[in-house]
Parts: C-alpha cells; sequence; structure tokens
C-alpha cells in the first residue's frame, strides 16, 4: 500500500512539473513543411488540438513513438470517416521540431529533408520552429531535453492535459477521453 500511495505522489509530482493545466498555450510561429506559416494557438482556435514538440536529436526517438497511435487515432479516423464523420475525433495535430541556438540553422535542411522522406500526408501536420527555446521552456517547463513533450489544447487554446516521454496506450486514453 505504501508504495502504490509513493508510486501515485510521484506520478503527481512528474505532470505538476509541467505546464499547468488551464494556461493557454504560448505564441508559436512555425512553418510547415511546404512553406505554410502557423501561428499556435491563434490559427488552430475552435478545436482540440495535439502539439508535440521536441527540441533534441536523442527525443526525436520518443517523439516518433507517437507518430502511428496519433495517425491511427486522430488522422486517419476524419481521413475515412465517411457514413461515421459524426463519431470521429475533429483535432489539429502538429509535430514541432525545434531548432534552437546555435541548431536554428539546422531548420532549412530539416524541412528539405522532411521533403524527401516524410510522407506527404504527413507534411502539413509538422511545423518547424526556428528561434528562441527559452520561452517555451519556461513557460511549458521542459525540464528534460531528451523526451518530446505532449500537448492538448482545448478550442480556446489552453493546456487540457501535457506529457512527456514516448507514447503509451494510457496517455492515448487520456488525451482521447478530454477530447470526448
Amino acid at each position: 500500500m505504501k508504495i502504490l500511495t509513493l508510486t501515485s505522489l510521484l506520478l503527481c509530482l512528474c505532470f505538476t512539473s509541467l505546464a499547468q493545466v488551464g494556461d493557454t498555450f504560448p505564441d508559436l510561429d512555425g512553418e510547415t513543411v511546404e512553406g505554410e506559416r502557423i501561428h499556435l494557438p491563434k490559427d488552430i482556435a475552435g478545436k482540440y488540438s495535439l502539439v508535440g514538440m521536441a527540441y533534441s536529436k536523442k527525443s526525436e526517438d520518443d517523439l516518433a513513438t507517437w507518430i502511428r497511435p496519433i495517425y491511427m487515432a486522430f488522422m486517419r479516423e476524419q481521413e475515412n470517416a465517411g457514413l461515421f464523420a459524426d463519431f470521429a475525433f475533429d483535432v489539429n495535430v502538429y509535430i514541432v521540431p525545434m531548432f534552437t541556438g546555435v541548431k536554428a540553422a539546422g531548420k532549412k535542411p530539416a524541412m528539405k529533408k522532411a521533403l524527401e522522406k516524410v510522407d506527404p500526408g504527413m507534411w502539413p501536420h509538422m511545423l518547424f520552429y526556428g528561434g528562441a527555446l527559452k520561452p517555451y521552456k519556461d513557460a511549458l517547463d521542459f525540464e528534460h531535453n531528451d523526451v518530446p513533450y505532449i500537448f492538448l489544447l482545448d478550442p480556446n487554446g489552453k493546456i487540457v492535459y501535457a506529457t512527456f516521454g514516448p507514447c503509451t496506450e494510457s496517455k492515448m486514453d487520456t488525451i482521447k477521453s478530454h477530447i470526448e
């Protein structure tokens, strides 16, 4: 019983160290692979949005664990909903590789590489950011540079769920429950 209580306390501390639920997501100006400028959260207002952010090479592996589950849960259902469109999730999805500091110069080459290697269906969902990390590190309480951070925003741009690390079934279930 003591172990369960201690584990619960540690999990709570981990999640409270992230951005506070209820805070508005900070302004982020990014660019899709095709060069379209997107301003978060302004341009995604009106529906739920899932934003995955990574700012180190090491975090990319964990971010990759989110791609298929996110696609299967939110993007594929929108494309193939047909008669069941009323039951599909209507969610904006953005994967945000962050190029900061001296790595900011790598943004354009990474975008070019994505055009060559990434499925074209994902292009509108990849939002490349180049600039300062500190405003996001402070506002979103990034503590670990080797893991991705995932944020679910409500239709007004407020954070309703935040997590980090690789995707798990439990994390996806929590995201879905917030949207439903």
